[in-house]
C-alpha cells in the first residue's frame, strides 16, 4: 500500500496556496519552511520578531511591526463583536502569532495556517475557533492524526492509517464520536485518496463485552452508518479491526474488519495514547493532529514533531484549502 504523501507533495506544487506558520522561532519550523518553499509546495510566510533569519524565498512578519497590525486589530474586534472587546484587549490580543496568523487567514492573506511546535493544542485550536470558525454545517470540529507505517511492517507495509480524535473531542458522546467517524472518512478519501474503511473502536468485538462503555460505540456505529455511505462497523477492538486473521475470527462479514483504514476512538485518551505508542514504538510517522470542521483550514502539530511533519502537514493543509474551496 502506498504512501499518499507523495500525491499530497504534487498537488501543493501544482497549487502553490499561501501558507502561514505561526512559530517563526522554532528551528523545525523554519527548516519545513525554506524546504517548501525551494520544492515549490507552497508561498510560505513565517511569524517572528523582525531580524530573524529566514530561508531564501520564505516571507518573514513580525506581528509588532507589520503595516497590516491595524487591519488585523479591525478584524480582532470584528470576529469577537458578540464578546465586545476593548481596542486595548484587541491590540494584546493581535500581538500572540497563533492569533495573528488564524486572523491572516480569516481575512484572506494566507489561504490556512500551522502551529503546535511549541503552543498547545488548546491554545491553537482555540486561536483557530475564535478568528477562523466552524464550517457552515459541521456537527463539531475535530481531528485525526494520519499514521503512515514503516515499509518493513509485517502485515501492512507502508500503510497509511487514520486515526481519530486523537488532540481535541476529550470525551465524545454517541453522536459525537459518530461525527468524527464520519468527518474522518471523509477526510481520508478527500484528503489522503484512501479508502475509507471506518472501525469505530472498543474493547469489545460485536457485544463481547456488556458495558455502557461498549454500548455508547455500538450506538455511535448505529448513527454513523445511518448518516453516511461509508463502510462503518463496530463496536470493534483494534486486533480485530486491523489483522485480517483475528478480524475474520471475531467480526466474520465485516466490511471492515481486518481491513480498517480509518481508526475511531472511544475518547481522546485513548487516541492520544495510540497515536503516541503507534509512532514512538510502532515506528510510524505521525502527522497531526489535522483539524476537521473548521470554515477555513488551520492545524496543529505534537509538540514532538520534527521538521518532516511540518513538511508533510504543509502539503495536507494545502489539500485542505482545495478541499474546503472547492
Amino acid at each position: 500500500m502506498s504512501s499518499p504523501l507523495p500525491a499530497l507533495r504534487e498537488r501543493a506544487k501544482a497549487a502553490r496556496h499561501h501558507i502561514v506558520l505561526s512559530e517563526g522561532v522554532d528551528a523545525r519550523v523554519i527548516e519545513a519552511a525554506g524546504r517548501a518553499v525551494a520544492d515549490g509546495m507552497a508561498q510560505i510566510t513565517v511569524l517572528a520578531p523582525e531580524g530573524t533569519a529566514v530561508p531564501d524565498g520564505v516571507l518573514l512578519e513580525d506581528p509588532a511591526t507589520s503595516p497590516h497590525r491595524e487591519a488585523m486589530i479591525e478584524s480582532f474586534l470584528e470576529a469577537r463583536a458578540k464578546k465586545n472587546p476593548t481596542r486595548a484587549q484587541a491590540e494584546e490580543a493581535v500581538s500572540d502569532p497563533l492569533v495573528w496568523a488564524a486572523l491572516m487567514v480569516r481575512m484572506d492573506r494566507a489561504g490556512g495556517t500551522i502551529g503546535g511546535a511549541i503552543n498547545t493544542t488548546s491554545n491553537t485550536v482555540r486561536a483557530a475557533l475564535q478568528m477562523i470558525g466552524t464550517a457552515k454545517g459541521a456537527p463539531l470540529v475535530s481531528s485525526f492524526c494520519l499514521m503512515v507505517l514503516p515499509e518493513d511492517h509485517p502485515t501492512r507495509p507502508g500503510a497509511s492509517l487514520v486515526y481519530a480524535d486523537c488532540g481535541l473531542v476529550i470525551e465524545p458522546s454517541a453522536e459525537e464520536m459518530a461525527a468524527i467517524g464520519v468527518q474522518s472518512a471523509g477526510s481520508a478519501r478527500a484528503l489522503l485518496g484512501l479508502d475509507p474503511k471506518v472501525a469505530m473502536l472498543s474493547f469489545s468485538t460485536k457485544g463481547s463485552a456488556q458495558h455502557e462503555a461498549a454500548f455508547k460505540v455500538a450506538q455511535a456505529t448505529q448513527i454513523a452508518q445511518n448518516n453516511s455511505d461509508f463502510a462503518i462497523d463496530g463496536e470493534m477492538q483494534f486486533d480485530a479491526a486491523f489483522d485480517a486473521a483475528v478480524g475474520a475470527s471475531k467480526a466474520p462479514g465485516s466490511p471492515v474488519a481486518g481491513q480498517a483504514t480509518v481508526f475511531v476512538f472511544p475518547s481522546l485518551e485513548a487516541g492520544n495514547i495510540a497515536y503516541k505508542i503507534t509512532q514512538r514504538i510502532g515506528g510510524a510517522m505521525a502527522i497531526g493532529p489535522v483539524l476537521q470542521g473548521l470554515a477555513k483550514p488551520a492545524n496543529d502539530l505534537s509538540r514532538g514533531c520534527s521538521a518532516d511533519d511540518i513538511y508533510e502537514m504543509i502539503a495536507i493543509t494545502s489539500a485542505q484549502i482545495d478541499a474546503l474551496s472547492s
